[in-house]
């Protein structure tokens, strides 16, 4: 099939692209010119922007073991209207991502239901447990791209150590989820002013900082591939740009909700403003806006996570972590960043196209070049919407972004040259 999108705004990091112009895709390709003239679907792009596909490398399909929360079918659909093309999934499912089979039965899922690109995330130790390594070259075989126990921290050094040895063999990235069990330890917000006022026990934000540095250290001693999952902290960000600076090997992520929430939201006791880590104070925000600015932190993820009413609907200590974020990523990257000349829009779509795909070695994606897969996200920036329950595409609907009115957003999702998502 053949798709030409015409007189639209191409911005395309990887290639430093931002021009009015045509965009021509044959057999899920981009390509300079048709083979044929057979027929054509002509889409009229004028007064909208084409970016690569948008790259999700942090969100939770619940599936296998979960589904009461979301499955592959209801979480590409989901990805597909926010304007995300690819996801990377994490292994805290039930059972863990911790074996070839599972690894298998995600992709097989993924292709037969799912509607954007699934790539799965093997557990860096056997059931997340911390104790033993998984059999990582397996996994690797299987289709993982990455090695992590998000959801947990590998609190053991040692196995941190060797997994970040084994790992360089196979190019994987491990992705540490930065806690310290006993510093964060039956809290469920972040330490401060606003948990005294609360009463709320509170999440230190060394409990981050002192596992970053940590992992940081570790990293420089294997020479291996470190990528820090949902940076919140102004000293998290400082750790990560010295890191840099020293050549460590050291990639690092946020999400949106740190860069556009505080911790004085938490005051309403709604358990859709309570994730791991919590949200921070105001100079953790600048921080991590500064970070972002810099080139600190390479990606924006969502971290999407969803859950029930049932578990959302709880007191705010007794509440599960964790909100969905696929749908309003790209919608608070443009007010929160671009709007805000935070960022320039190509170097906000970079962290969410190209740089993942620089990190997770997912060839052919994060560019909008000739011979790229055709992954493309429409945005219109003059969409208004305002984020409603009903709308959610998501089997969840925790957020705290719900009643929010946007400006700017995803109207159309094509992956592999097929329109997956349209407004």
């Amino acid at each position: 099939m053949r798709l030409q999108i015409k007189n639209i705004r191409i911005v395309d990091p990887s290639q430093n692209k931002d021009v009015v112009g045509d965009i021509l895709i044959e057999d899920g390709k981009i390509v300079s010119k048709f083979s044929n003239s057979e027929k054509i679907d002509i889409v009229d792009g004028k007064g909208k922007i084409a970016v690569p596909g948008l790259i999700d490398v942090h969100a939770h399909l619940r599936e296998p073991g979960q589904e009461g929360k979301e499955t592959i079918y209801t979480g590409t659909r989901s990805a597909a209207k926010g304007g995300i093309t690819t996801i990377l999934c994490m292994p805290n499912t039930k059972p863990p991502i911790d074996n070839a089979p599972t690894v298998e039965f995600i992709i097989f899922k993924a292709q037969k239901e799912g509607i954007v690109n699934v790539f799965p995330i093997g557990c860096a130790t056997k059931g997340s447990l911390g104790v033993e390594l998984s059999e990582i070259g397996v996994l690797k075989k299987a289709g993982i791209v990455a090695v992590s126990d998000d959801g947990l921290p590998v609190m053991n050094s040692q196995i941190m150590r060797r997994t970040l040895e084994y790992t360089k063999m196979f190019k994987l990235p491990v992705i540490s989820h930065s806690e310290d069990k006993e510093l964060s330890k039956n809290g469920s917000m972040n330490e401060g002013k606003n948990s005294m006022i609360l009463g709320l026990r509170g999440i230190p934000r060394q409990a981050e900082e002192v596992m970053v540095s940590r992992d940081i250290m570790l990293a420089e001693l294997t020479d291996g591939y470190l990528h820090i999952a949902h940076v919140s902290t102004e000293g998290s960000v400082d750790l990560i740009r010295q890191a840099k600076k020293k050549g460590i090997k050291v990639t690092a992520e946020t999400c949106p909700h740190y860069f556009s929430l505080t911790d004085d939201i938490v005051k309403v006791y709604d358990a859709n403003t309570k994730m791991n880590p919590p949200l921070r104070e105001k100079r953790d925000v600048e921080a991590i806006k500064k970070g972002l600015a810099d080139g600190t932190i390479d990606c924006i993820a969502t971290d999407h996570a969803p859950h029930t009413h049932e578990g959302k609907n709880r007191e705010f200590d007794l509440a599960p972590f964790g909100i969905i974020g696929f749908e309003t990523m790209l919608s608070l990257v443009l007010s929160e960043l671009v709007d805000k000349g935070v960022l320039s829009l190509s170097e906000a779509i970079a962290k969410m196209s190209l740089n993942p795909a620089k990190i997770f070695n997912l060839k052919g994606r994060g560019s909008l070049k000739e011979g790229s897969l055709a992954d493309i996200t429409i945005i219109d920036p003059k969409y208004f919407y305002e984020f409603t329950k009903e709308s959610i595409v998501s089997k969840s609907k925790n957020s705290p972004f719900i009643g929010r009115k946007f400006k700017g957003g995803a109207v159309m999702t094509i992956v592999g040259g097929n329109t997956v998502w349209q407004k």
